[in-house]
């Protein structure tokens, strides 16, 4: 009886669980044992994660030896490690640049609007792509709205040039002489509209899939009980898509301050200037332009800083609020 007890127990103890169960526990050798528990385990499925963790580990972790830059006076004669220690001289120097308030502005502006709008758009889009009812028709909508996505910035940059144009552009003749690519006050809408244009539908994409696996018995169930269309998306899709709305949404909290260099560069002119000097394209003429590599470091890991601030805190918020996290 207990011999059937317990083999009834095995039984109905999920696979995972009974794993976890026989993985070594942790001691003074506890992670070493549980690294060679799981490498005999699943040592193929280590390998074929292999190429993608060398790749990982020699572009994104390698690099970051050059960090130590920010803190030192650059001399290309001595290398990275050569130069005069200065400590954290090169970020008091950017928090007194009478520039530091501009360029804050216009990174945080830029950056929100485009992470709100480019987060809610596709959204609406999938919910409303999922309510066609006809292949034909979904499937066409579905390649006409992220066709854009594969339109090189040049190109997309060239366009808004020629559409924006002041009095002959197809746009820019309802606005008449004002030119919307050199006013300090609509080239943040026409940044974050044409962002968000470009990129809607492919960014719907993900939340397609989450909402292809809805059983449509709760459809069925929904309209039985009289529900109509913006019922169903209130209380069947919507709930189905949240988790996938949180992940994202912490992930793109992880870059809320890395403007898209090359687009906000192609668009900049001397009218726009004031409004579109952004971390990015500053880092980059006091880089490269003017040869300034430890202060052009120490600008770029102060915005690396601040992007996983915001990235932590937007996934403990997450974690309490929805129980959603992506760690």
């Amino acid at each position: 009886m207990t011999a059937s007890a317990s083999s009834s127990h095995t039984q109905g103890t999920p696979a995972a669980t009974r794993l976890e169960g026989n993985a070594p526990r942790r001691g003074k050798k506890g992670i070493a044992n549980r690294i060679a528990f799981y490498w005999s385990r699943y040592w193929q499925l280590w390998l074929l994660s292999l190429p993608a963790l060398i790749f990982v580990g020699l572009f994104a972790y390698v690099p970051m030896w050059g960090i130590q830059l920010a803190f030192r006076e650059f001399d290309p004669s001595k290398g990275l490690t050569g130069g005069k220690f200065i400590g954290w001289q090169y970020f008091l120097d950017f928090f007194h640049n009478p520039l530091f308030g501009e360029i804050m502005t216009n990174t945080i502006r830029i950056s929100l609007w485009t992470l709100v709008m480019g987060f809610i758009f596709p959204i609406i889009l999938a919910l409303l792509i999922n309510q066609i009812h006809s292949k034909r028709i979904k499937g066409f909508v579905q390649t006409i709205t992220y066709m854009p996505h594969f339109i090189s910035v040049v190109v997309i940059v060239s366009m808004l040039n020629i559409f924006l144009s002041p009095g002959s552009g197809i746009i820019g003749r309802f606005f008449g002489d004002e030119s919307l690519m050199g006013s300090t006050t609509a080239i943040t809408a026409v940044y974050w509209i044409s962002e968000v244009w470009q990129h809607v539908g492919w960014n719907s994409i993900i939340y397609l899939a989450a909402l292809s696996s809805v059983d449509t018995s709760l459809y069925e169930a929904a309209k039985i009980d009289g529900a109509g269309r913006m019922q169903l998306i209130r209380y069947v899709d919507f709930p189905t898509i949240l988790p996938t709305c949180s992940i994202l949404l912490i992930m793109n909290m992880g870059s809320v301050l890395n403007v898209g260099f090359d687009k906000i560069y192609l668009m900049q002119n001397a009218l726009n200037m004031p409004a579109t000097e952004v971390i990015s394209t500053y880092v980059y003429k006091i880089g490269i332009l003017n040869g300034q590599y430890s202060y052009s470091t120490a600008i770029g890991l102060f915005n690396t800083i601040i992007n996983f601030l915001f990235l932590i805190t937007a996934n403990a918020i997450s974690k309490r609020v929805s129980d959603s996290s992506i760690f």
